[in-house]
């Protein structure tokens, strides 16, 4: 197959929007999956900026990053992703080229800590005021559980009705998968 995967095109549109030594924040840090690569992508002289609320994926990152040789240009926050704007310092405003989210519940544990689509748009929003021009906030959604599912609802439609002139949103989903596959929402910040 051709077609690339929900997760190889996140990573995709990474790719074309960060180069090294860039600013980069992995909004759900999770399993640090993410955070892995974005620190690897920016490289030594970048930046990430990782948030989650729970400890344990933060504990999960940092093992993942240190066992990778990779721990050196992450700063992390046990903090929800609608507060980065509290937490970054800054340099980073207006700076930031990418923000990655996978959004859901962290897997193998708890299924009922999960985002939420009140928070996740804070979070865009902040976003929007955050990134450079020109730079993107990657959603991965993944709707299979039923706060996943009224998240999925609310951030479709707050993210479908941004300005065109300010932002242009792209859906990536395969349209034919059974059982609620995740999905892609791109958002690029225009200049």
């Amino acid at each position: 197959m051709k077609l690339e995967g929900v997760l190889p095109y996140a990573r995709a549109l990474l790719r074309s929007f960060c180069a090294r030594g860039e600013i980069v924040i992995d909004a759900t840090c999770g399993n640090g999956n993410d955070t892995l690569f974005l620190s690897k992508l920016v490289g030594k002289d970048g930046q990430v900026f990782a948030f989650d609320i729970q400890e344990q994926a933060i504990e999960k990152s940092k093992l993942r990053l240190t066992e990778n040789q990779a721990d050196e240009n992450v700063t992390f926050f046990q903090a929800s992703h609608n507060e980065m704007i509290k937490h970054l310092p800054e340099f980073a405003i207006g700076k930031t080229s990418a923000a990655i989210f996978n959004l859901g519940y962290l897997p193998g544990s708890d299924k009922s800590i999960t985002t939420k689509g009140s928070s996740t748009i804070e979070a865009i929003e902040q976003l929007l005021e955050i990134l450079k021009p020109e730079g993107i906030i990657i959603l991965v959604i993944y709707h299979g559980h039923e706060e996943g599912k009224r998240e999925k609802d609310l951030v479709l439609d707050f993210v479908k009705n941004l300005d065109q002139k300010e932002a242009q949103v792209l859906q990536y989903d395969f349209i034919n998968q059974k059982n609620d596959p995740p999905f892609v929402v791109a958002i690029e910040k225009r200049g």
